[in-house]
C-alpha cells in the first residue's frame, strides 16, 4: 500500500502509467470493446470488476493530460442509426473538470473505426467491466510540471 495513491490503481497499472511518456495514449475501454484484438501491440490490463468512471477519476489523479493538443481526450462517436443515449460522457466531463480543470473543449469524438485505428496505436488498453454503451475513452498523456 502507498499513501496518496487511489487503491483502485493496481501495481501493474501504476507501472504502465509510469512507463508512458508525453503523447502516449491510454484507452479505458468498456466491456464490449475488443481490447485483446485491438491491443496486440499494446499492454492490455484487465480490470473487469470496475467501471470506466471510477478508473478515469483515479487515473487523472496521477496522469496529466496533454496540454499541447486541443483535444487530449477522445470518445467513440455513436454510430449513425444507433439510438443510444450517452449520459456517461457527462460524468467524464465532470471528472475531467474536477481533476484537470478543463472544460468540454478538450474532449473530441472519433468515428468508431477511426477510434479503433487510434486504439491500435495506444501504449495500453484497460479492459473494464463497464456496461454503458459507447463508454470508451482515450487519453493522451501530458507532461508532469513541477
Amino acid at each position: 500500500m502507498l499513501k496518496g495513491i487511489p487503491a483502485i490503481l493496481s501495481p501493474e497499472l501504476l507501472k504502465v502509467l509510469c512507463e508512458m511518456g508525453h503523447s502516449d495514449r491510454l484507452v479505458i475501454a468498456d466491456g464490449n470493446f475488443p481490447a485483446e484484438s485491438m491491443g496486440k501491440a499494446a499492454k492490455v490490463i484487465r480490470m473487469d470488476g470496475h467501471g470506466v468512471p471510477e478508473l478515469l477519476d483515479a487515473i487523472l489523479q496521477v496522469f496529466p493530460l496533454d496540454t499541447y493538443v486541443e483535444q487530449p481526450v477522445s470518445l467513440m462517436e455513436v454510430m449513425p442509426g444507433d439510438n443510444v443515449e450517452t449520459p456517461i460522457w457527462n460524468v467524464y466531463q465532470e471528472i475531467i473538470e474536477k481533476r484537470e480543470g478543463f472544460g468540454p473543449e478538450v474532449i473530441g469524438h472519433r468515428e468508431r473505426f477511426a477510434f479503433y485505428e487510434e486504439a491500435k496505436k495506444a501504449y495500453a488498453i484497460i479492459a473494464t467491466g463497464e456496461t454503458a454503451l459507447y463508454a470508451n475513452v482515450m487519453l493522451q498523456k501530458g507532461v508532469v510540471k513541477s
